[in-house]
Formats: structure tokens, C-alpha cells, sequence
């Protein structure tokens, strides 16, 4: 089974800041060659680093206010096609992404407030079928030698 992972979890540094949040164990499927990686946002066009964006009202705008959701819907197509094409079954998505977040995201105001909902690229994985777990699920899962 190979997995879709998005890319900073296994170290990449594509996040907003330009950082990574590189989880070892996530990582290491990528090492194995079990897993693929996607950062949605990088697919659509936007830089690393770049202006930060939360989703309000169904568009993704970021901090300047500029509206970014054409980029991220572009993103999450490219990777949603990477995933197909490489017969992904299952993802970890990083939490509270714009793209990725699975049950929360930033609400929108830039306060650091998270709410309820999910990333764009996360609906669209879900909605195609692919089982999607964010990384502390994930952990939990190794750790119960359920994944």
C-alpha cells in the first residue's frame, strides 16, 4: 500500500514559514518507499515561504487579504491527481492546514482561533474515497499496531 503524506511531515520545507514538521515515523514510510509526498499549496503555485492564508466563507484568503483559492483548488486537483496516479489508499495530512487541515482549520482571522472543519485538499481526499488520518491519528494508530 503506498501512502500520500503531506510533504512537511516528512521533512520537506514547504510550510507557509517555510519550516517543516517533520514526524520521524511519518518520515520513514517515505524512506521505505511506502509513502509519496504532496504539498497541495506548492502545486497550486504559491511560494515557500509565503504570506500565510485561512480559510473564510468557503474562499481562502491570505494575510493581506488577497483571495488565494483559485491557487489552492489548482493545488489540491495536482495533488489529488499525484495521489490517484500513484494508487494511494490512505493519507496523514498535516492539521489545521488550509489545504490539509482534516478536522480543524484557522478560522479565518488570523487570531490563531481553530475551528471546526476541513483543509481543501482534505475534502477533496475524503470525497475521493481515500481514508485520511492527520498525524496524532496516525501516531495513535502506530502505537496500537493498527496502521
Amino acid at each position: 500500500m503506498t501512502w500520500l503524506i503531506s510533504a512537511c511531515l516528512t521533512g520537506e520545507h514547504c510550510r507557509y514559514d517555510g519550516g517543516t514538521c517533520r514526524i520521524r515515523e511519518i518520515a520513514d514510510l517515505l524512506e521505505k518507499g511506502d509513502a509519496v509526498t504532496v504539498c497541495p499549496e506548492q502545486l497550486g503555485g504559491l511560494p515557500t515561504p509565503r504570506m500565510p492564508s485561512e480559510i473564510r466563507n468557503g474562499r481562502v484568503y491570505n494575510k493581506q487579504g488577497k483571495d488565494v483559492t483559485e491557487n489552492f483548488l489548482r493545488g489540491a486537483e495536482a495533488a489529488l491527481s499525484a495521489a490517484r496516479k500513484s494508487r494511494c489508499t490512505k493519507a496523514v495530512l498535516k492539521e489545521g492546514s488550509p489545504s490539509c487541515g482534516l478536522h480543524t482549520v484557522y478560522d479565518g482571522t488570523f487570531s490563531g482561533k481553530r475551528i471546526e472543519g476541513k483543509g481543501i485538499f482534505a475534502a477533496m481526499l475524503e470525497n475521493s474515497g481515500v481514508i485520511c488520518l492527520n498525524e496524532n491519528e496516525f501516531m495513535e494508530a502506530m502505537k496500537n499496531e493498527s496502521v
